[in-house]
């Protein structure tokens, strides 16, 4: 089995934003993060594509060229505003990866909207 890493697609039990327990969803892992805990920033990511919110969520749509390679069974939406962090011992066996310029897309969004909430722009 390999290593996990940025850019993967696995299952979790994907925590609501009410901090109820989710049910198993697939996430795209961001980033491990510092210290000894094995935490992954995850992302959500889910088919309802109604909910996009346009210039901020990705969309995999089956023409993309790393649709197959993510292993997502319809087109989804990554949630980029759906974050949480978990302990790796509760990932699930990877579904697939996306491509590493989505993977930077998705981050420099993300950077750029700390960014703007930092110099007191954002939201």
């Amino acid at each position: 089995m390999r290593s996990f890493r940025p850019g993967d697609i696995l299952l979790v039990r994907f925590p609501r934003a009410n901090l109820q327990s989710g049910k198993y969803r697939p996430v795209l892992l961001l980033s491990r993060m510092p210290g000894p805990f094995d935490d992954w920033l995850i992302c959500g990511i889910t088919s309802q594509l109604r909910h996009e919110v346009e210039g901020w969520d990705e969309v995999v749509k089956r023409a993309d060229g790393d649709f197959k390679s993510s292993g997502l069974k319809v087109p989804s939406l990554i949630r980029i505003g759906k974050l949480a962090t978990v302990e790796e011992a509760v990932l699930e066996g990877v579904l697939g990866e996306i491509s590493s310029e989505r993977l930077m897309r998705i981050l420099k969004r993300l950077m750029n909207h700390l960014e703007r909430v930092r110099r007191g722009d954002g939201q």
